[in-house]
Order: C-alpha cells, then sequence, then structure tokens
C-alpha cells in the first residue's frame, strides 16, 4: 500500500476518524434539528449508526467495507443514520473485491454512496443530507490526490450545508442548517484528520457525556399522542410467506407509504431495513410480518426527546425567517412557551409589567426577517406595540393576547408554515372563540368579596367570590361556560399545592363531563388558577 492507496486498515481509521469527530460534536447536532419533531436526537442517531460499523475488523479493503456496512446496517437509527447507513452501504459495493483502491475507485465508491443513499428515500428532499453528501462529492471528484480530495470534499460540504435554509423553509425560519447534513460534514472532517495521521478519540475514551437518557416526564398521564412513534426495524423476507426470488419490495414501500410518514426503505439481499412515523406501529408490524419476521426491532414516542444548548454559530444563518417573543412569570409556563417554540420569554406580567427596552433587546437578540409579539396581559400590550413602533431592523406584529392563557392558546394555534400575512388574522380570529378567567386573592374589602377571598375573574370583571379556592374555580367555570367547551385547561399558580390542584380539576371535571380538563403546572405568581376554555 501507498499513501496513495487505501486498504482496509487505512479505511478503518477513516470510518473511526468520522465517528469521533462526530462523537465529539453530536448534542450540536442534535440542537440543529428544527422539524416538527425531532427524529429522536440526529446527532446522538447518526452517532450510534457509525459507532455500530467502526468496530468492524479489518481485512481487504472490499471485506472491511462490507463489514463496516453491515454493523451500520444493524445500528442504524432514526432517519439521518439509515441514510447514513446506505451511503456506507453504496461505499462497501462500489469497493467490492478490491484489495486496495486508489483515489479514482475511491472516488466511484462515493458515487455508488450517492446512489444508495437516494435510493433508499421514496421521495428524496433536497436541502438535506442527500444535498450535501451529493453535492459535496460532485465538486470533489478528478482530484489529483486524496487530501485535495477530502479538502474539495469538505469544502463543498460545508458551502451546500450553509444553502440548505433556501432549499428548506423550515430551516430558514428556524435560522440553521440542516442537521443531518452537518452531522455529515463533522464525519468527512473528522475523516480528513485521520487521513493526516491525527488520533481520533472516540466519547467513551474522551470522558465524553453518554447519549442522553430518556425523560419520562415528557410524557405523562395527561398527555395526548400528537407526533406518533419512530418506528425502524430489520424484516427478513421468509419463504415460507413470499417468493423470494420474485418477490418486488415496492409491495412493501407502497403500502408504507401510504399508512407513515418519514419513510426511508432498502432492500439487501433477504433483509428490509425499514424506517417510518406511525400512530399506529402495531399496525404497521402486524402488516410488515405477512411478509417475514423480524430480526430488530424498535419504538419511540417522538415526544420524548432531548434538548440542550449547544448550538454551533458557524451551523446557525443570518436568515432567521420568524421569531417569537412572549411574555410569562412562572416558571411552568415559561418553560411551556419555550417548547411550543417561543425564542424569548420575557420574564413578566400582572404586578410586574417589562419595560419597552426589554422587547427591543429580545428582538434584536432574535434578529429574524420578522417577529411574533404575546404581550399575554392587558397592560402589556400598549408597551409591546409601543416597541414594535420604535423597531426599526424588523417587521414586529404584536397579537393582542391578554392573559397567559390566550397566550398558550394562541402558541398552541401557531402555524409557522403560514406567512405573516396568513398568521396574523388567523390567530386573531382564534382568540375569538377562546375564554380564559383566573382566580386570585383579594388584599381589600369590596363589593364583590371581603379581605383574603378568592376572585374568580375575566378580564377586569368579578363574576364570583368565596372564602374557599376550589368553590371558586368551580363557580368561575359556571359563570365562563365550561359545558359549552371541549376543551378546558386549568393553571396551577405556584401557591396551590398539587394535591389540592389535581382535586380542583377532577372536580371540574365531575361538573362539566362533556368537556376535557387537563391541569397544567404553571408556576404563575398573583393567580392561583387560569382557567382557559376553547
Amino acid at each position: 500500500m501507498t499513501e496513495e492507496t487505501l486498504d482496509g486498515k487505512r479505511f478503518l481509521s477513516l470510518v473511526r476518524g468520522g465517528a469521533a469527530r462526530l462523537g465529539e460534536n453530536r448534542k450540536i447536532v442534535n440542537d440543529l434539528n428544527v422539524f416538527p419533531i425531532p427524529d429522536g436526537d440526529t446527532g446522538d442517531n447518526m452517532y450510534m449508526t457509525i459507532e455500530a460499523g467502526y468496530r468492524a475488523a479489518a481485512g481487504t479493503l472490499g471485506e472491511t467495507a462490507a463489514a463496516v456496512s453491515r454493523g451500520m446496517l444493524t445500528g442504524a437509527r432514526g432517519n439521518s443514520g439509515v441514510i447514513l447507513s446506505r451511503i456506507f452501504a453504496g461505499i462497501a459495493k462500489g469497493l467490492d473485491g478490491c484489495e486496495e483502491a486508489g483515489l479514482e475507485a475511491f472516488e466511484k465508491a462515493m458515487a455508488c454512496g450517492v446512489e444508495s443513499a437516494y435510493g433508499a428515500v421514496p421521495e428524496p428532499v433536497e436541502g438535506t443530507i442527500l444535498t450535501v453528501l451529493r453535492e459535496g462529492v460532485a465538486a470533489a471528484s478528478h482530484s489529483r490526490n486524496f487530501d485535495e480530495y477530502f479538502d474539495l470534499l469538505i469544502s463543498a460540504m460545508d458551502l451546500s450545508l450553509q444553502h440548505t435554509p433556501e432549499l428548506l423553509y423550515v430551516l430558514k425560519r428556524a435560522g440553521v442548517v440542516d442537521s443531518g447534513g452537518a452531522g455529515l460534514l463533522y464525519i468527512a472532517e473528522g475523516m480528513r484528520a485521520a487521513l493526516h495521521g491525527q488520533a481520533a478519540l472516540l466519547p467513551e475514551e474522551a470522558n465524553l457525556p453518554a447519549a442522553h437518557a430518556v425523560d419520562l416526564d415528557a410524557f405523562s398521564e395527561d398527555s395526548t399522542l400528537e407526533f406518533g412513534y419512530c418506528t425502524e426495524f430489520l424484516l427478513r423476507l421468509q419463504r415460507s410467506k413470499v417468493d423470494l426470488e420474485h418477490f418486488d419490495e415496492r409491495e412493501i414501500s407502497d403500502w408504507l407509504s401510504a399508512h407513515g410518514e418519514s419513510l426511508v426503505f432498502f432492500r439487501d439481499g433477504s433483509i428490509i431495513k425499514v424506517h417510518v412515523h406511525t400512530r399506529t406501529p402495531g399496525e404497521i408490524l402486524n402488516q410488515c410480518q405477512k411478509w417475514g419476521e423480524f430480526l430488530t426491532l424498535k419504538i419511540e414516542n417522538m415526544t420524548l426527546q432531548h434538548h440542550g444548548n449547544h448550538m454551533d454559530e458557524r451551523f446557525r444563518t443570518r436568515g432567521k425567517v420568524l421569531g417569537v417573543v412572549t411574555v410569562a412569570a412562572g416558571a411552568g409556563l415559561q418553560q411551556a412557551f419555550s417548547d411550543m417554540g417561543a425564542d424569548v420569554v420575557i420574564e413578566g406580567g400582572q404586578t410586574m409589567n417589562p419595560p419597552v427596552q426589554a422587547f427591543i433587546e429580545a428582538f434584536d437578540s432574535i434578529g429574524a426577517e420578522s417577529v411574533l409579539v404575546f404581550p399575554n396581559n392587558g397592560n402589556i400590550l400598549l408597551t409591546a406595540r409601543q416597541a414594535a413602533e420604535m423597531y426599526g431592523k424588523s417587521r414586529v406584529e404584536v397579537i393582542p393576547t391578554r392573559s397567559l392563557g390566550e397566550g398558550y392558546f394562541a402558541m398552541a394555534n401557531l402555524d409557522v408554515s403560514q406567512t405573516v400575512d396568513e398568521i396574523v388574522p388567523a390567530l386573531e380570529e382564534a382568540l375569538g372563540d377562546c375564554v380564559s378567567g383566573n382566580v386570585s386573592r383579594a388584599i381589600r374589602d369590596s363589593e364583590a368579596g371581603h379581605t383574603g377571598d378568592y376572585l374568580g375573574m375575566s378580564g377586569k370583571d368579578i363574576l364570583c367570590a368565596s372564602p374557599e379556592r376550589q368553590e371558586t374555580i368551580l363557580e368561575l367555570a359556571r359563570r365562563l361556560g365550561t359545558d359549552s367547551h371541549d376543551l378546558a385547561l386549568l393553571f396551577q399558580g405556584g401557591d396551590v399545592p398539587a394535591d389540592e390542584a389535581e382535586a380542583a380539576a377532577g372536580a371540574l371535571q365531575a361538573a362539566f363531563p362533556r368537556t376535557e380538563v387537563t391541569l397544567i403546572p404553571g408556576g404563575q405568581p398573583v393567580y392561583d388558577y387560569i382557567l382557559l376554555l376553547c
């Protein structure tokens, strides 16, 4: 072997280098995922996929590439992980039978990797890992040596990655690049480092944090399955069930396309690899078992996901389209607004109105073309509007939410696939169907009640009063017409014990059986309860 050829040992060192570089940065890749629900965590999934490949034993180049591919086939996780496994399957196909390979043979193998990756996705989407791979490989072809090849490959992949927001609106709106493409770029950088003889420390050797644990609290007894399940498996076709030699795997892929989303599918001999999103994994498994039997199986609730704060600024673009600013008090509500997509949650509310400058600073920190503001308090509405008028760097639209309940409802109904001109009237119309009230303790005597009584209010109107907190929330619910609404959200204040709040929610459910009552630990001050009806 010369410096201008690859043998099995050298190829395996490149794979190991790519795995190490990705492993160091997988949390950064996780944080780039901005799709409606991250497909698990892209960085973790891609790392676990390549990790299953680099442990192969070195033989000839062809044998080693095949062993890496087989390991990644069984270890592939997530959409990007499955596509990554197909890239290396294509490379293995291109290197089949090779003792060693020069640059020309390796270039052809990389081109096979592109073809294999695209072939695994029934409806390829540009602006993803596929585009970054294709454009990188095309730019690096006809290089003079391996050093130049990887330099050109990485430079073109980086350029392609920065362009992904122009191809996918969801990336442009969030102001980031594609997560799978970023993961692939890290792998290529690690392979180049290994080519230059740099030592590669894998995460377990470098004492890096392990992949995240499942957050069981992310899906409680009261949660609703909104995003479905990421379902992955290896299916071995069975001669007792199909005519193996003449079986057309499109029969399976067509059925899966009609019954799931985000399908990645390929056949390798008698093995079928499937990645699909579905609300009914049992239906998927029952149907696929008609064709074969499962070798591996993984089903994950996509709500259980990790969110960190490890964004690499080189992957954050300057063209963020839409930003969201909201106002809230109480750790529970602040976290809820963040989870729903708010870029900045300004601390504030009743008795603690934020100044205009707080909004200006929030707008500056986001740097988006347009910003939506949810003030969530009638006393803060004018302040938000004044800040919007003063700010000239972005278009700022204030959604007139006059309570935390209205703000929560509006954020839940925000459709980021729409333009701002569509979003604003749609949310204003939606707020017309929303009714909210709150319970707070009187600090002085009035016609409505005595000091210390609990007051049930809607806006500035006091609708009821009682010395008992639960009695007040029940009467307020009656006055607001809870029985004519499908859903009631009860936000628990910071001073309300958990057992009392659960009892209040139970009492509401018993009093209004046709309305679904959901208790949310808001943690807000001032208001013991906020009741939102929709």
